[in-house]
């Protein structure tokens, strides 16, 4: 559920339309160099590590980084309550972690897994996107637009039309009319988003004990099948994110709409509400208590959220012209500590927040085609001039499981810096960072600048990291 949608873009796509691209006037191309991050709660084997325990710092997974680089490089990863899905850029679906609910998709109830193993039913597809639920489902979209579910299906959540649980990925054939284009998983519930412009683009199905389905005004304890979410008549939505008992939408406008619990009480919300905001939204990232939102300027901006500094304590930010608040809608502000810096990603945990900052290079117009990828969408977004060339990781809020990988267990106010070494001597990095419930991953993708090129001919220059 954590970092519940993951955009899943194939690493060959990647490369295809990073040629060209200009970063400082000189021609990148995306490498085949990876490097793999995790640190937190690892108790159940979700860091990779192959031990159960949690770690304080950031862990450099060598033996995952082998294992799954027998079906290519990783695109995309999704991480839940305490397991975590790999998208491989041969389309290829890998799970470890927690099993109990059979939310790993092998066929069988397994405590944990401690290494990646391949998802052999969908070996057939090829897989465009999913997410991970918290505890419960798993759901897998692939490039036919079907979608497929496994997991605890106790609240409906898996959208079969029964209450009970898949250890095998299993299609939802309510849905097989329709286009699949993202899914979204809460604690207990899911949203679907389907090819539309209007109407019944989104669907939700699951635990509604808060509303957080958005179907009908009426209490409805859960739905067994996907029901057409309200609200949306008159606004396209691009964007579906679900975590907690929350769920909100991004519509092609920069509009953010929420649903569920609400942020600012313990009220519920039944019927998707438009936020009131200044801001274009371009991407946004939820939690159990609290929702990190990014705008085309790499700004972020905070709603929710008093636990354990989540989202940076109130009173130790001094109000300023990017503030605002209102009787009804909870407080939205800019989140303080990151002067200066353009911000390309976000993700959050159940209580903890990271960011992933970017330098800015120039494109030539005519060049406009380098990407940059939600977290939460699996739609490629033309950004022009929006390269990571420092791909730092910011992170902050509940610290007890070591998450924020700062070498302690101590919660956050402020975004702090993670410290993770350059393995490969590269100038340019392109980072993506993913949470969990109370753990951390991060993907690094190197970038190949010519003059690199020119200067390390075919070395790779690795340096040596202690395993």
């Amino acid at each position: 559920m954590e970092e519940t949608e993951r955009t899943i873009t194939e690493n060959n796509e990647e490369q295809e339309q990073l040629k060209g691209t200009i970063v400082n006037s000189q021609p990148i191309t995306a490498t085949n160099k990876q490097e793999i991050w995790s640190w937190g709660a690892g108790t159940e084997g979700q860091l990779g590590t192959g031990k159960l325990n949690d770690e304080n710092t950031p862990q450099l997974l060598h033996n995952l980084i082998k294992s799954l680089s027998n079906y290519g490089t990783v695109s995309t990863l999704s991480c839940g309550g305490a397991h975590v899905i790999a998208l491989t850029s041969g389309g290829k679906v890998l799970t470890w972690g927690r099993g109990a609910s059979g939310q790993l998709g092998h066929g069988q109830i397994v405590p944990n897994c401690l290494n990646p193993k391949l998802v052999d039913c969908l070996s057939s597809f090829d897989i465009c996107q999913f997410c991970s639920a918290l505890f419960v489902p798993k759901l897998t979209v692939s490039d036919s637009g079907s979608l497929f579910t496994c997991g605890d299906g106790s609240f409906g959540q898996l959208g079969h039309g029964d209450y009970q649980s898949y250890s095998s990925p299993t299609k939802v054939s309510f849905l097989s009319s329709k286009l699949v284009e993202q899914v979204a998983c809460g604690m207990r519930h899911t949203l679907v988003r389907t090819e539309a412009t209007s109407g019944d683009q989104l669907h939700g199905f699951g635990s509604n004990n808060r509303g957080q389905l958005g179907v009908s005004k009426n209490k409805i304890r859960s739905l067994s099948n996907p029901q057409p979410c309200l609200g949306f008549d008159s606004a396209q939505v691009v964007t579906v994110i679900a975590n907690g008992d929350h769920s909100a939408a991004i519509s092609a406008d920069g509009n953010l709409y929420t649903w569920g619990r609400s942020f600012s009480s313990h009220s519920n919300i039944c019927v998707p509400e438009l936020l009131s905001s200044p801001l274009s939204i371009k991407e946004a990232a939820l939690g159990w208590n609290h929702t990190l939102l990014l705008t085309g300027e790499g700004e972020v901006s905070m709603l929710g959220g008093r636990h354990h500094g989540t989202l940076s304590e109130p009173e130790k930010i001094a109000p300023d012209h990017n503030s605002f608040e209102n009787k009804e809608n909870p407080q939205l502000q800019e989140v303080a500590g990151l002067d200066g810096k353009r911000v390309v990603q976000i993700a959050a945990g159940a209580e903890h927040s990271a960011v992933v900052t970017g330098k800015t290079s120039s494109l030539q117009s005519h060049q406009t085609h380098f990407f940059y990828v939600f977290s939460v969408s699996p739609v490629i977004d033309i950004l022009v001039a929006s390269i990571t060339d420092d791909g730092e990781i910011w992170t902050w809020g509940w610290g007890e499981h070591g998450q924020l990988g700062l070498g302690n267990t101590n919660d956050k106010t402020l975004p702090q810096l993670v410290q993770l070494e350059n393995v490969y001597l590269r100038k340019s990095l392109m980072s993506r960072v993913y949470c969990g419930s109370g753990f951390t991953f991060a993907v690094r993708t190197h970038l190949q600048v010519d003059d690199d090129i020119n200067n390390n001919n075919d070395n790779d220059h690795i340096r040596t990291i202690p395993k």
